[in-house]
């Protein structure tokens, strides 16, 4: 549960959730992949000192192990039924807002990856943070 009292967990699958009863799950730590979106109007339009202390945030989630990057610009690559790569130099997603950013984080659980980024500059200077859990395909 949130502090807004909303469910992190809505549009999880269930198998994904982490238990808070399974001490094996609570050791491991999950990798969240997080996209932020924000433009200029929003950030100039954020108190001064909320900014500041977002970019503090940022800066401690990179010395506790965070890899960020600010988003340049996209190349699409296609190489349908291996016949031929075509690229096209352009976001394949469209959104209300620019992606401002990418970070790899580690939380404990889905609910500490959202606590984690809800202080970050996109989050806080009107606009939005996508948090989304790596599911490692071979199970490990």
């Amino acid at each position: 549960m949130l502090r807004d009292g909303s469910n992190v967990n809505a549009g999880i699958p269930s198998d994904l959730v982490r238990s808070g009863d399974d001490e094996e799950v609570e050791a491991s730590v999950a990798k969240f992949l997080t996209i932020g979106y924000g433009d200029r109007s929003g950030y100039e339009r954020t108190r001064a000192e909320v900014r500041d202390a977002a970019h503090t945030h940022d800066a401690w989630l990179l010395e506790r192990g965070a890899v960020m990057a600010i988003a340049g610009t996209p190349i699409q690559v296609r190489n349908h039924d291996d016949g031929g790569v075509t690229t096209e130099g352009s976001a394949y997603m469209r959104s209300d807002l620019p992606i401002a950013g990418f970070a790899l984080i580690e939380a404990d659980s889905p609910e500490q990856a959202v606590d984690l980024v809800s202080h970050t500059p996109c989050a806080v200077a009107y606009g939005v943070v996508e948090v989304w859990p790596l599911i490692n395909p071979s199970g490990d």
